[in-house]
């Protein structure tokens, strides 16, 4: 009989591996290596010029108040490190076992991190230096008395400044982070793997795609309905530019954390 029948386990991990390598087979498209980072600006350009025609319609992602913006979006970075920290370990011990290359991996996680606050906490600090506080929603009758953005807020009055689109920001970082260091997962074997092991790295896998979707959906619903342009333009580049300066600079010198195992040169030209 045990011939015949798989256990429920062994035909749910199949299923698993099904899906596993759709979302690697989709990652190794050249078209899709090549444009990823650019959606996210021809997404800021496009959604931009949609908000201002006024020609996308009012959908449940056009509140701010939508549960994937308020459960997700608002603690996005939580989740990206939540789901990207215990697959970076797994995925990255499977290929190399070197304590000094685990912990320069493990610090990719603070780099990224360090970008994130400063990222933020600056936009923050542009929109307090350039704002003013104002009596009422249609900014036309100023109070002098209130001269910083929390301030203003706790008066129950409005705050107008230069408000880079954070979420424009972290949202693309936060894809482009998660693309590049769950990309080894096309070139681990996860069969040589333990039972728990191999399941734990798959569902993480797959849960860190969702993730990725999620975060370029919400950045398109940010485009068409938040934000002024340049300010959605600008929050975009910051996050490419975060991305770039990292793995398309920095960690091509020995003195960083290094590229994830599948990006290291020799092997780059070895899959190309």
């Amino acid at each position: 009989m045990n011939d015949v029948r798989r256990p429920h386990s062994i035909v749910n991990m199949a299923r698993l591996d099904v899906i596993v390598d759709k979302f690697v087979a989709l990652w190794r498209l050249t078209s899709v290596r090549q444009n990823f980072p650019w959606i996210f600006l021809l997404l800021s350009i496009v959604g931009s010029i949609l908000k201002e025609l006024e020609v996308v319609p009012k959908t449940y992602f056009s509140s701010s108040k939508n549960l994937i913006n308020v459960y997700f979006v608002k603690v996005s970075w939580g989740w990206t490190i939540l789901l990207l920290t215990p697959f970076l370990l797994l995925s990255n011990s499977s290929i190399n076992r070197n304590v000094f290359f685990l912990f320069r991996r493990l610090f990719s996680l603070v780099v990224a991190t360090v970008i994130w606050y400063v990222g933020t906490e600056t936009f923050f600090y542009i929109e307090d230096v350039t704002g003013s506080c104002y009596e009422t929603e249609s900014m036309d009758i100023l109070n002098d008395e209130f001269t910083s953005k929390a301030i203003c807020r706790r008066a129950g009055l409005h705050w107008q400044g230069y408000d880079i689109s954070g979420h424009s920001f972290i949202l693309t970082y936060s894809a482009l982070f998660i693309w590049e260091e769950i990309a080894p997962m096309a070139y681990l074997n996860t069969a040589t793997l333990s039972t728990l092991p191999r399941i734990v790295l798959c569902v993480l896998y797959v849960a860190l795609n969702g993730i990725v979707m999620i975060w370029t959906w919400m950045f398109a619903c940010t485009s068409v309905y938040f934000h002024d342009p340049s300010h959605k333009l600008l929050g975009t580049l910051c996050g490419i530019l975060g991305w770039y300066v990292t793995y398309r600079v920095w960690y091509l010198k020995p003195l960083s954390p290094g590229l994830p195992p599948h990006r290291q040169p020799k092997e780059q030209k070895q899959h190309t």
